[in-house]
């Protein structure tokens, strides 16, 4: 029937599902602004569909989040050779006057904007290196039958998380070190001295200022950066990480060859039956 729902979404609804809600203000009202921002946000709302359902991004992230700690301690060695250096490093930024001077002054949007720039950077980082990790898990695994793209994509996403997730604890820590360090040992007398007027405090505390948490949420952001690049280039980390994958992976790839051979059995017998 014309009104009934659909078995399955093609690209033909997908497009319906994009388009019309956008067509309305833009045909009735002249409004292009708006056409743009609804197609756009249900480019969006599709986007999240398809990761949570169609990827399971969230089992995904439910499944790294998990493990965690057990990452992070596994990591622990690259941990205590990265992190003291990286501190020191940003202590001696923390206390730079031009430090405060820039970020004290930045709009919001401003700091999300360097923030997402750091983010997409480390990335992309990450992203690189993926595709061959994959391959090298899934030889090492026995990976047979061998992967599809989109399975492989899933592998690569899972490792994206795990590491994305440490990555995010770590900067995470760092931005809440220096906020705390901040409210401690910087005065707001001295903040003034740097940024030439008086700090904006967050919910009346004089030490908790609006300058504070952006310069510290920028540090923060650059600490991520960071240990994404040190964890690409510690070869023992990659090992270790690599082999509880494995460990983690091989169970989940025997399952599906057992599922496979058994579908591949049950196809089998329903055409000897016919």
């Amino acid at each position: 029937p014309a009104l009934s729902v659909p078995d399955r979404v093609g690209p033909i609804e997908l497009a319906a599902f994009v388009l019309v809600p956008a067509l309305l203000p833009l045909v009735f009202g002249g409004q292009v602004t708006s056409a743009l921002v609804t197609a756009g946000g249900n480019l969006l709302l599709l986007a999240l569909i398809y990761a949570i359902v169609g990827i399971g991004l969230l089992s995904i992230v439910r499944w790294a989040a998990g493990r965690l700690v057990e990452q992070l301690a596994a990591s622990l060695k690259l941990l205590t050779r990265a992190v003291p250096v990286l501190l020191i490093f940003m202590i001696v930024l923390f206390i730079n006057t031009e430090m405060w001077q820039v970020f004290s002054d930045v709009s919001d949007a401003a700091l999300i904007g360097v923030v997402a720039l750091f983010l997409a950077v480390g990335s992309s980082f990450v992203a690189a290196r993926l595709p061959r990790e994959v391959r090298a898990l899934e030889q090492d695994v026995g990976a047979d039958p061998p992967l599809t793209p989109r399975q492989r994509f899933n592998v690569g996403l899972v490792m994206f998380v795990s590491q994305g997730l440490q990555v995010l604890v770590v900067a995470v820590l760092v931005g809440a070190f220096f906020v705390a360090f901040g409210a401690l040992a910087i005065t707001p007398g001295v903040v003034e001295t740097w940024i030439g007027e008086r700090p904006h405090a967050i919910a009346g505390h004089a030490a908790l200022s609006e300058e504070l948490v952006k310069v510290s949420s920028a540090l923060a952001a650059f600490s991520g950066l960071y240990y994404a690049i040190a964890v690409l280039s510690d070869s023992t980390y990659r090992e270790e990480f690599l082999e509880e994958l494995q460990t983690s992976l091989h169970e989940t790839f025997g399952d599906r060859a057992r599922y496979l051979q058994a579908r591949r059995a049950a196809s089998a017998a329903g055409g000897g039956q016919d």
